[in-house]
């Protein structure tokens, strides 16, 4: 008499365990990176905020004054109901050793739905500089 092979019952429930396993670790994969292409496209918008603000600066040809300065953002631009956020920058204005230079501060803050931002930890944040424009 001849006898049957196959997997005995032993065998077929060590591989849905090992098969259950590494589907677990492909999910957690799966999981940690699309939260971490959300935050690195919020950080990429932070950073264009950030610039753009900059580049407003710059080009007002104006000598901005000391201190600081609020505002907020919507980036994309209006893309609010679509996914786009809301962000609040701010821009320090410090005097430098030149006294026709100033060093101008930029951070970006996510806003939530409520319109509240978390001024400890700035998304991105950008250095720039402006000289005096010619009298």
């Amino acid at each position: 008499m001849r006898r049957a092979r196959g997997f005995t019952l032993l065998e077929v429930l060590i591989a849905l365990v090992v098969l259950a396993l590494s589907l677990g670790a492909v999910i957690q994969a799966a999981g940690d990176f699309t939260a971490n292409q959300a935050y690195l496209r919020d950080r990429t918008f932070a950073e264009w905020v950030a610039r753009n603000q900059l580049a407003t600066l710059l080009l007002a040809g104006e000598w901005p004054s000391l201190g600081q300065k609020k505002g907020e953002a919507e980036m994309p631009l209006g893309e609010r109901e679509k996914g786009g956020r809301s962000w609040r920058w701010v821009v320090q204005v410090v005097q430098t050793p030149e006294e026709d230079l100033r060093r101008l501060d930029i951070e970006v803050f996510a806003l939530s739905d409520d319109g509240r931002a978390d001024e400890d930890q700035p998304m991105a944040t950008l250095s720039g500089f402006i000289g005096k424009p010619p009298s």
